[in-house]
């Protein structure tokens, strides 16, 4: 029974690894998505002999068999995506390790590479928020543009300029970009966002660019790489059969013993 274990656990394992394969597939045109890897490791083993097996220089090797395998993490990859001219001035782009800073519905702060931003109206004045509502935070707080706003301009430090229908121009905050120590540890909670914890480290201030610098008209793509995928995905498919023949082989084996006193 022990290498029907052992199958099965490798089957539940593969079904995680394709689960993830399809998320990245199916995130392939989410603007800064990052990509995702299930990680493996076996599990305990059973020693059947230690001292009765004797290699050839003398020497005790022991006689074990292990139980199969567990998944224990799964990791992204936060390497860059390409990036694709959009011409729209709300959109945006960070070039270097960095995160915009966004207010959820709670006022807690969460981070994110997807830079489509928006501009809600509240009261006659405009901010900048997320596709979700969410607000962005700028050096200042939240980015509140004013009134009568006709353009947003954003240079690469992210300094934010806004036209208005008079023709003046005013800087008005500056898009606050921060980075981590360990960004593998941030924990995804959807939406295109990240929260920070004791594994990622606390968020950095942006000291000399250290967070990148800021694209307007550009937007970041996800850094699927679509081929690895789809090798990824029929990797797992085989191994996930081959597991399922394992477990075939078993019954096989369990049947031809049953029926040996007949």
């Amino acid at each position: 029974m022990r290498a029907m274990w052992s199958a099965a656990s490798g089957m539940n394992s593969l079904q995680k690894q394709i689960d993830t394969i399809s998320n990245n597939l199916a995130n392939v045109n989410t603007v800064g998505f990052k990509s995702q890897r299930v990680e493996f490791k076996d599990l305990m083993y059973e020693k059947l002999q230690t001292d009765d097996f004797v290699r050839t220089d003398g020497k005790v090797t022991q006689l074990e068999i292990g139980n199969g395998v567990m998944t224990v993490a799964t990791t992204r990859n936060f390497s860059n995506g390409s990036f694709k001219e959009t011409q729209k001035d709300l959109d945006f782009a960070i070039n270097g390790p960095g995160f915009f800073v966004i207010n959820d519905q709670y006022g807690e702060a969460k981070y994110s590479r997807d830079g489509t931003f928006k501009i809600s109206i509240e009261n006659g004045s405009s901010k900048l928020t997320t596709s979700s509502g969410y607000s962005i935070i700028g050096e200042d707080g939240e980015i509140d543009l004013g009134e009568n706003v006709t353009k947003v301009n954003v240079n690469e430090l992210g300094e934010i300029t806004v036209e208005r229908n008079d023709g003046t121009k005013e800087l008005v905050n500056k898009l606050k970009l921060v980075s981590f120590t360990n960004p593998i540890g941030l924990e995804s909670v959807g939406k295109n966002l990240y929260t920070d914890n004791d594994v990622s480290g606390t968020a950095q201030e942006n000291v000399s660019g250290s967070a990148g610098e800021v694209w307007q008209g550009y937007v970041e793509t996800s850094n699927v790489e679509v081929i690895e995928e789809m090798v990824n995905m029929i990797s797992a498919q085989r191994a996930y059969e081959l597991n399922s023949k394992t477990i075939q082989t078993v019954d096989s084996m369990l049947n031809i013993a049953n029926n040996i006193k007949r």
